[in-house]
Order: structure tokens, then sequence, then C-alpha cells
């Protein structure tokens, strides 16, 4: 009960029945002032005796006055006040809303969904993606891009997703994909992702781990793989569908738990803002806020190639970083054509993807069955890949090669000895060969290099460029990539990287991780050192240290590589243990590679991250003599390869000895192949 400030005033002592009792009861109650804040109602009351027991409803919302029966100055009140809701907003992205209810309103990015404001703005009705598919086809430009956006966050609020609730969205790369990534964030939730190839029990640790409130799922087909195991293994507030219909769902597996499609989503979405924007008492339900960018935008979870995965936390701030810097590795222009094929949840892909579309391009995604077909269709200005996928490209060129007419192949295969030997002299005397020799040769030596390998690449320099006419133009209009290939998520073999140079595509290797969300280093259009992955990006500082003694090494040294930047991971969720072993108190990552930074003059940074054998074979080699071929070709070199262990079957996602992102899993293949290994040493 509130206390009451209570003065008597004289009216006419009456009884009261039933019927007239709340008009009465208005004669008798003067309402003088409301606090809001404190709760406290103060009003004018008779002396008079009441003899009813009757509620009465104030002006004033959610306030009741109860008045008890045989009691002259006995007032009950009870105040309900409605709870203002927290409406976190991206900041630029949704100014308006911030700016009309006094919150702080910034003009730069804060927020990684802040870009879709700034590309509305600059590129308007040009293609941002296009996605053929899917069921339906979609291309949508940058302003549809945003709006979709917009109200699929929308939609999350009004479904009840909450401000930094976590939310899984387990799909893959598609139109709708990215309007989901980008809505949750959108809304201040964290997303939680992995793709729809992961294995079951990998995709419930990961949402049961990150403690996700609902799931945003591909299609029918993955949820019912996995309704029976996530609705008796998990708790979901609701199950959002991005494509396909509810009517192809598992009867029987959601025990109650709501299910939206995502057009319903959109519809809730539009609706709740048209009524927010027609409404001022509608928008004073909530207490704005804006997302900081030191807030947690996703949780990336591991490939797990040796145990269960960790929950990589990235902050808006460590993507944006990326947004903000790729460019000097990536000079896109408006209009450039992207085609995308990797995971979008993949720290890699997602980094690009953000970072393209900041300047203007157009977006298409394909799978791995198009691929082919999707290069020669839409003859992309970059493709963004793996190493597998330029090493599937390379075998399928070498097989048109040597499926070809004797004559065609001879002459082909000598154009390709020629120009990868003119590369060669061209990169000793451009200066661009790797080294890890600090000393320096002298001055007449180093003269007689550039020299002879002047005089001999202009030699071979017009079969090169014949070679273009007659070879190399054909194979350009096969794989389109007219500006350059980007690598990364893994080694790119040598001989992948200078087959590409040959025959004029350009590929530039990159190197990162998910805790650094992921790229610190790559190659630049203008210093494309083979064998190495590049310059660090900016704001970003390497050292190699020994792995024992954690002591600073010279440069041409191998030791761990070490990184520190403004796209270093906020830490691994709930796991402080694994968090302090990866990250020091000086913020140094601790990536667990072995690299070296090559000397001055060429300030180009490598790293390797495995120890690779890669042999471009000119003719078959039967499977027997394959270890006596490996030892002769190995002969001089200051290793030898050990037993070896040819297995019939290829590795494969499939069959669970790759990750999603096409990485090996080495326990798995260990324990696969246990007996064969052990074997190999008898």
């Amino acid at each position: 009960m509130l206390g009451t400030s209570i003065n008597p005033i004289k009216t006419a002592s009456s009884s009261c029945c039933s019927s007239s009792c709340e008009k009465r009861m208005e004669t008798m109650l003067s309402l003088t002032s409301f606090d809001n804040c404190n709760n406290s109602v103060r009003f004018l009351f008779s002396r008079s005796k009441l003899h009813c027991s009757k509620t009465l409803v104030t002006k004033l919302p959610g306030v009741r006055f109860r008045v008890s029966p045989g009691s002259k100055f006995r007032v009950f009140c009870e105040s309900k006040t409605q709870e203002l809701q927290i409406r976190r907003c991206s900041p630029l992205l949704e100014k308006a809303s911030l700016s009309s209810n006094d919150a702080v309103v910034s003009d730069e990015w804060k927020a990684v969904p802040d870009i879709w404001r700034s590309s509305a703005e600059k590129y308007g009705d040009q293609v941002a993606v296009v996605d053929p598919y899917h069921d339906p086809p979609s291309t949508m430009t940058y302003i549809q891009l945003e709006q979709e956006i917009l109200d699929f966050a929308e939609g999350l609020r009004v479904i009840g997703l909450k401000p930094e609730d976590k939310l899984a969205l387990f799909a893959d790369n598609s139109s709708r994909w990215l309007v989901s990534d980008q809505g949750i964030m959108a809304m201040g939730a964290i997303n939680v992702v992995r793709g729809s190839r992961s294995a079951m029990e990998e995709l419930l640790h990961i949402y049961n781990h990150s403690e996700s409130v609902g799931l945003v799922v591909d299609n029918p087909e993955f949820f019912n793989r996995l309704a029976g195991t996530f609705c008796s293994n998990a708790t979901m507030r609701f199950i959002v569908l991005l494509w396909g219909e509810k009517s192809c769902l598992a009867s029987g597996e959601t025990q109650g738990v709501p299910i939206f499609s995502y057009k319903e989503i959109m519809e809730l979405g539009r609706e709740s803002r048209v009524a927010l924007t027609d409404s001022l008492d509608a928008r004073q339900g909530y207490i704005y806020e804006a997302i900081g960018s030191d807030d947690v935008a996703t949780l990336v979870y591991t490939s797990g190639t040796t145990d269960n995965p960790k929950g990589v936390m990235l902050t808006h701030k460590n993507l944006l970083h990326q947004i903000r810097n790729l460019w000097d590795v990536v000079p896109a222009e408006a209009g450039d054509r992207f085609l995308s094929m990797l995971p979008s949840w993949h720290a890699y892909e997602r980094a690009c993807e953000y970072f393209i579309f900041t300047h203007g391009i157009e977006q298409v995604y394909t799978t791995v069955r198009n691929l082919k077909d999707d290069l020669r269709h839409y003859q992309p200005h970059y493709l963004i890949s793996v190493p597998l996928v330029y090493e599937t490209l390379y075998g399928g060129i070498q097989k048109q090669i040597y499926t070809s007419s004797t004559a065609r192949k001879f002459i082909a295969l000598t154009f390709i000895r020629v120009s990868l030997a003119y590369m060669e002299l061209k990169r000793i005397y451009k200066g661009l060969c790797l080294t890890r020799d600090q000393k320096q040769p002298s001055y007449v030596v180093s003269m007689l290099e550039w020299l002879w390998a002047r005089i001999i690449a202009a030699i071979l320099w017009p079969l090169h460029v014949l070679a273009k006419k007659l070879v190399y133009e054909k194979i350009h209009s096969a794989i389109g990539i007219s500006k350059a290939g980007i690598s990364g998520g893994g080694s790119l073999p040598m001989h992948i990287d200078k087959f590409f140079e040959a025959i004029g595509v350009k590929l530039q290797n990159g190197y990162g991780l998910t805790e650094s969300s992921p790229v610190i280093a790559a190659r630049r259009p203008n210093c494309n050192v083979l064998g190495s992955v590049g310059h660090p990006i900016q704001h970003t500082e390497f050292k190699i240290v020994d792995s024992e003694t954690d002591e600073v090494l010279p440069p041409g040294s191998k030791g761990i590589v070490k990184v520190r930047g403004p796209q270093v991971m906020k830490g691994y969720y709930k796991n402080p243990l694994a968090t302090r072993q990866a990250l020091d108190e000086d913020g140094w990552l601790n990536t667990g590679d072995i690299g070296w930074i090559a000397p001055s003059p060429l300030t180009n940074f490598s790293v390797l991250l495995s120890v690779t054998l890669s042999l471009c074979l000119a003719t078959p080699v039967p499977v027997h003599m394959l270890p006596v071929s490996l030892s002769r070709r190995t002969s001089e070199c200051s290793f030898q390869i050990g037993p070896i262990l040819i297995v019939d079957e290829p590795f494969s996602i499939d069959g669970g000895l790759m990750t999603p992102t096409m990485k090996i899993r080495r326990d798995k293949v260990v324990a696969q192949y246990k007996e064969e290994i052990a074997n190999l040493y008898k």
C-alpha cells in the first residue's frame, strides 16, 4: 500500500449503492499530483463514510484505487507501472530512432550493421547480392538489403529476442544468411554461427555451450535432421526457418516451440516499424541504447581439428578493423563482382563480405557444384577462397591439357614451362625472391644476378607473350578472376602459386585465424611475394618468439608467431583458462603457428602453417613407385619422407575427416587409421 496525503472537504453525506458508486466517487476524489518516479499519489477525499467496495480506474495508466467498505479514510492505491523495455540499436543504422529519444548518436561506424546505412546512401540502387540457387532466387540492391536487415531485426524484437541474447544461426551462405546475421547484430543480440555440414554432436555442443535461446535454421531438411536431438537436449524459445515451408517440417518434433518462417519475421518487423513511426506513445515505451564497439557481435566456434570447438568472442570493434583495413589488400571498386562460395559463417569469408559491401560491389552466391559454370558465366573480378579451391581449378586445367591432342598438349606444356621460367627470372631482377639470409650478397654478385636474369627473361619474353595469346586467354575466359584470387584459411602450395602467376592470374595469399577476426597479414597487389603471406595489415604488430623461452627472435629465425592488434578477440566464451593460454596480459595472441620474418630489404612476413611437400608430376606415378619417386626428388633436401600410407577414400567433410572449412581433422584421421599407421613403423 502506498502512502497518501488526505485533506478533508465538505460534501453532502448520502448512502451509496453499487450502481451509483463510481459516479459519486468521481466527485469525491480529486487528483492533485502524481510522481511517476516515486510512485506516490496525492488526492483530496471526503469525510463521508463509504459503504461500498469498488475498484476505480483513473486516467493514469496502470493506476487503480480500491476503497475499503465501512471506512472514512482508508484508501488503497495499486500502481502498476509499465516497465520500459531496453531497445539496443546500431548507432548509425537506426540513428533516427536513437536521436528522437535523446540517446547519444554517432556519425561514425560503431557497430558492424552501421555499414548498411552508409552503403545505402552511397550506392542506393546498385545490385548488392545475387542469389540464384535458392527458391525463390533473389537479387537485392543496397537500399533493399538495408531495409531487409532492419525488418528482420525488428521482427526478432517482436518475437522476444533481447539484447545480448545468444541466437544460433545454423545455415549456409545465402542472401538470407546475410540478412539474418546482420539483423541479429543490429538489435544488439549475439549470433552463434555454424553451417549445415557440421556434425550433429558438434552443433548441439555449440548450441548448449553458447546458451543460445533460439535457433535460426537453413531449411526443413536440415532442421528435420536436427529436430529429434535438439528438441530433447536443448531449450529453444523459438525457431526461425530461412528457406522452405513450415509444412515440410517433421511433425511432433518441436514440442510446442513456436516456429516462424523468414517471411513471417519480415512481416512482423515491417508492421512494428510502421507502428513505431506512427505512434509517439509506442516509441516512448522503450529505453534506447546504442550498441558499443566493445560489445560482442558474434560467437564463432573454432574448427575443432583436435578437440571440442572453442567459442571465439569477436566484438564489433574487431570486425570493423577488418572492414576499414582490407582495401590495401583488395582495392575493390564500385561495380566489381565477387563470387562467394565459402561458408558465410567462417571468419575469413565473413570479414571479406562485410568489407566488400562498403565499396559497392556485387556479390554472387555460388556452390562447389556450380563454381565452374559460374566462373565462366559471371566472370568475377575477385574470388575469395581457400587453397583447396585453387588446387581444384589447377587440377581441372591440367586435366583439360592432358586430355587434349598430343600436339596441343605439347604446345601448352612447353609454353607453361617457358612462362614458369620467365616469372622466376622476373622475381630475381625485381628483388622479390623470398630469403631468410640476413647477409646481403656483394654489390658485384647482385649486379651479375640482376643482369643475367634480365637477359634470359628478355629472351623468353616473346614466347611468354605468345603463350598468353594462344593458351592463357582461353584459360582466363574459363575461370574469370580478372583482378585477383584471394587465398586464405590454409597453406597455399608453392606449385599452385607459381602456376597461376605464370598464366597471368594473380593469387594473393593471406594469413589469419578465427581469434584475429581473422586477417592479420596478406600480400599486396603491388608486392605479391610468392612463398610469403605478405605484410601485416594496418595497426597490426608481429613478433616471432622462441617456443620455450618466449624470447623474441631476429628476422630469418623460425619460431612461434605472436600478434597484437585491434582485431584480436575478446577471449574464449566461458573458457578463461584457454583465454589465458592464448592471450597474455599485454594483448599478444599466441597463434601456435611457426613462421619467420624475412629480413630487409624484403620486409615481407612468411608464415609456414604446416610442413607440406607439393609435387607437380608431369606424368602419373604408379602407387607402388611413389616412395621411390619421392625419395629421388628429395635426395638433396635436408629432410626425408618416412613411410607412406595411401588410402583409397579421399578425406571429406561428409566422412568426418575434414572440417566444414576443409581442414583435416587430425585426431579423426589418426583414430580411423590407427592400425594402418602403427603397421607402418613395425
